[in-house]
């Protein structure tokens, strides 16, 4: 059965629920649950995207070899449904080659787009296209960059993109040989206007929050342009990446102003989705980072305020678990407190493995 909806046709079930069409899966890179309590009362409880979701579930993030993850293994987890060994990257631990969702979208006749505020070869955007047993491998990982097809690529890692490929040139001119439109600065991000796209913005990772602007929801929505120019539909990956890395440097103001951003982009996500039916927005994170905590500025809680102080226990990654939050389509078939393959697999199910 076919309805057309918001001037759209979309496939429907026989109970007249829209089918899956699109995948936004957002990725808060060391986004726990105290990252987001973080936001909540740094905007004093005013809703937020994260209010928005239409379903709540709870992750686990152990990896194959240690209950604290990595980001590589965690990344491979959420992009194949399968636990790795941590530093490895789409491969499970005998070094059998995993297929991440974006494959599966592809196999399903879907673009493929992925935004991230890291370079593109950091450990959370390879999981989606590399295979390689340590996530240092650039070399690999960006041979497995141009040969995964993606038709959107946005984020960082201009100088390692502009080095020697050993096909000849450059990886920018490996990525130009097969028809990508390739943008070296922020400002030529909104001259892109077709698939396919490589756009790689800053020398290594974008600049913080407070000095990239707007950027991320910026990209997130000009992804979401180009990816839904035609009928196709898309799976898109997008990662609010440098919550980790201030997490990893306890700097409380900067990882507020990194979750915040992230949120924006959220918000962007969730509003496309209500004007594009058949779209499921999954909002999660990789594992937690910081051990961050909320504690009361005092202990006299006959006070009317007694000030909240982040605090963090580590510099590392935590075992803790952490949210997922669902909205659109098919956002009331994910729910429950799951390990991070459980999720992966029900997005891939979702997709159409």
């Amino acid at each position: 059965m076919v309805a057309c909806l918001l001037g759209a046709c979309v496939s429907c079930n026989d109970d007249g629920a829209p089918e899956m069409h699109n995948v936004i899966y957002m990725i808060g890179d060391g986004m726990g649950l105290a990252q987001v309590s973080l936001l909540q009362v740094a905007e004093d409880y005013r809703p937020t995207a994260f209010d928005r979701a239409e379903g709540v579930a709870l992750i686990a993030t152990r990896s194959a070899n240690n209950r604290v993850t990595d980001s590589a293994a965690a990344g491979t987890a959420l992009a194949t449904g399968t636990k790795t060994a941590n530093a490895s990257l789409g491969i499970d631990t005998a070094g059998v080659r995993l297929v991440p969702m974006t494959e599966c979208a592809q196999r399903r006749g879907r673009h493929t787009g992925l935004v991230v505020t890291s370079y593109l070869h950091h450990a959370t955007p390879a999981a989606f296209y590399a295979h390689v047993s340590d996530r240092r491998e650039d070399e690999g990982i960006l041979r497995d960059m141009a040969a995964s097809d993606i038709d959107l690529l946005i984020g960082g890692g201009r100088s390692a993109l502009g080095g020697a490929c050993p096909e000849g040139g450059t990886w920018f001119d490996a990525f130009g040989r097969k028809g990508y439109r390739v943008a070296q600065s922020p400002e030529m991000l909104d001259t892109l206007s077709a698939l396919p796209v490589l756009a790689a913005v800053a020398d290594k990772h974008l600049p913080r929050a407070e000095e990239r602007g707007d950027f991320l929801p910026r990209a997130t929505r000009k992804a979401l342009e180009l990816l839904s120019a035609d009928d196709a539909g898309f799976f898109l990956m997008v990662e609010g990446s440098q919550i980790d890395m201030f997490c990893h440097g306890n700097d409380a103001r900067c990882v507020l102003d990194e979750v915040r951003d992230f949120e924006r982009a959220v918000a962007v996500a969730m509003d496309f989705a209500d004007s594009h039916p058949g779209t499921l927005v999954v909002v999660t994170a990789d594992h937690e980072t910081g051990g961050l905590t909320l504690p009361s500025g005092k202990d006299d809680f006959t006070l009317p305020d007694s000030g909240v102080e982040p605090r963090f226990s580590t510099g590392g990654h935590t075992a803790s678990i952490v949210p997922v939050y669902l909205y659109g389509t098919g956002a009331d078939r994910i729910r429950g407190l799951m390990d991070n393959t459980e999720l992966a697999g029900r997005i891939k199910q979702l997709i159409g493995e």
